[in-house]
C-alpha cells in the first residue's frame, strides 16, 4: 500500500470514527433500542464507490473495532461487525447492478442488510429467537436511514471524485 494511499484511508477511517462517536452523543430518535442514523456509513459507502473494496472494507473494520473499542462496549463489536460485514456484501453486489446515480438504492438494502445481521447475532448470542419481533422496526428504520445515508454518500460521490482516487 503506497503512503498517499495509507494516508487517504486513515483520513476517511479517522473522519468515519468521529462520526461515529458523535452521533454516540446524540439523543435517541426513537425509543427503540438499535435505531440509530449509522452517519459514519456514509464514508464506507462513498469509500466503496470511489476508491474499491479493499479500502473501504479496510476502512469499515478500523471504524468498527476502534468504535468499539473507545465507546468501550466490545460486545458491541460482535453486532457491529455481524451487521457491517453484511451490509457490505450486499453493498459489494449492489454496486455491481446499479450505476453511482442509483447509489442510494444500495445504502437502503445496505442498511436492511446490517440490521438482519445484528438481529442474528443477538438471536445466536442471547438464544432468543423472538427478537425477531424488533425486525419490521429495524426494516423501516433501515430504509429511513438507509435513504438519508445513500443520498449523502452519492452526492459526496459526485462531489469528491476528482479527490479520493485509487
Amino acid at each position: 500500500m503506497g503512503i498517499k494511499r495509507l494516508a487517504r484511508d486513515a483520513v476517511l477511517t479517522a473522519a468515519a470514527l468521529t462520526i461515529f462517536i458523535v452521533e454516540l452523543q446524540l439523543p435517541e430518535l426513537v425509543p427503540i433500542p438499535g435505531v440509530k442514523l449509522g452517519l459514519a456509513n456514509i464514508v464506507t459507502v462513498t469509500a466503496l464507490f470511489t476508491l474499491g473494496a479493499p479500502d473501504a472494507l479496510a476502512i469499515l473494520l478500523c471504524r468498527i473495532l476502534l468504535g468499539s473499542l473507545f465507546a468501550g462496549n466490545l460486545m458491541a463489536l460482535l453486532y457491529s461487525l455481524s451487521g457491517g460485514l453484511l451490509s457490505f456484501a450486499v453493498l459489494l453486489l449492489m454496486r455491481k447492478l446499479l450505476t453511482k446515480k442509483q447509489l442510494w438504492v444500495a445504502s437502503v438494502f445496505a442498511a436492511m442488510a446490517h440490521n438482519l445481521g445484528q438481529i442474528a447475532a443477538a438471536i445466536l448470542v442471547t438464544s432468543t429467537p423472538s427478537l425477531l419481533v424488533y425486525l419490521p422496526v429495524l426494516t423501516v428504520s433501515g430504509i429511513v436511514t438507509g435513504l438519508f445515508t445513500g443520498l449523502t454518500a452519492q452526492y459526496a460521490v459526485g462531489r469528491l471524485k476528482n479527490v479520493l482516487k485509487k
